[in-house]
């Protein structure tokens, strides 16, 4: 089954909806900060830095072509999905349904990236002294 290329229009929309999805999360997150008499936890305030970290770095791998990119876009893949979920929680709030959205679709095309890009090595198997004896 052969490889499906990674086109240079998926890496270039990629790196874009990674820059707005860690702008969008540093935007709830300073929302968040912001709201007087509201408590958000220590958990969603991390989990919307890191989420913006992990896009931001996405992006860098991606802008400077570096082959383990798609490591960093599995990490994407997996904090804006927990983002996401965090943020529609509070489907009321515009700012919270915009970065879930935009969460939503960089989890997808991350996903994408790292699916394609995913490859396993191939190791032989060491043959033990029993086999190699047992076979003369």
């Amino acid at each position: 089954m052969p490889i499906t290329q990674i086109q240079d229009s998926d890496i270039s929309r990629c790196i874009n909806l990674c820059l707005s999805c860690e702008r969008s999360c540093l935007e709830t997150f300073n929302y968040c900060v912001e709201q007087k008499g509201t408590a958000f936890s220590g958990k969603h305030l991390s989990l919307l830095q890191f989420c913006a970290d992990s896009c931001h770095l996405s992006a860098k791998l991606l802008m400077a072509d570096v082959n383990h990119f798609h490591q960093a876009c599995e990490l994407t893949f997996e904090l804006c999905s927990s983002t996401a979920a965090e943020c529609e929680r509070y489907e009321g709030d515009d700012i919270f349904v915009r970065c879930a959205e935009i969460c939503r679709e960089t989890q997808e095309l991350c996903r994408r990236l790292a699916g394609m890009t995913v490859r396993v090595p191939f190791q032989e198997i060491p043959r033990t002294q029993t086999s190699t004896q047992a076979s003369h």
